[in-house]
């Protein structure tokens, strides 16, 4: 019996050393692993750095841009309101342009009988003128004709003598 017992102390020894074995290689190679895990965070690190300035970068143009859009919102505002005050101006004059339309012809209206005896009158005047100047002219004619015949006659005289 006492040879079980030694034989039994050596399986157990045997089975703690090949547990020793098979613990050493798992270990050894749960520190590769880690030690890969380990360059692997040090990579994302640099990364996320990197990352980390390039959002840092675009959060200032993004500040940047905002800012720019804000002053170009309210020079736009202020020209929105000049071409409002543009357009209240026009529609104000358009307002008065009727007004005037509208009291010119009311005045036309009224004075419709006066025109008309107007732009009668100065029809007569210009029938007149015409036939003033139509006699004038046939006086003229005769005057000439006149003067014609009497140097005619003068010369003729001239010559008789």
């Amino acid at each position: 019996m006492e040879i079980l017992l030694y034989l039994s102390a050596i399986v157990a020894a045997i089975a703690l050393f090949i547990l020793v074995i098979f613990l050493s290689k798992t270990l050894k190679s749960l520190q590769t692993t880690l030690d890969s895990v380990s360059r692997t965070l040090s990579g994302l690190e640099k990364q996320l750095i990197g990352v980390t300035k390039e959002t840092t970068e675009l959060l200032h143009k993004t500040n940047s841009l905002a800012d720019d859009i804000q002053k170009k919102s309210e020079s736009l505002n202020s020209v929105v309101e000049a071409v409002k005050d543009v357009g209240n101006s026009i529609q104000k004059f358009n307002h008065s342009l009727q007004n005037i339309t509208s009291s010119v012809s009311q005045k036309l209206e009224q004075n419709k009988d006066k025109i008309s005896q107007v732009v009668q009158l100065s029809n007569i005047l210009l029938e007149l003128r015409d036939k003033w100047k139509a006699r004038k002219k046939q006086h003229n004619f005769s005057n000439k004709i006149d003067r014609h015949l009497s140097n005619a006659a003068a010369k003729e005289k001239e010559r008789s003598q």
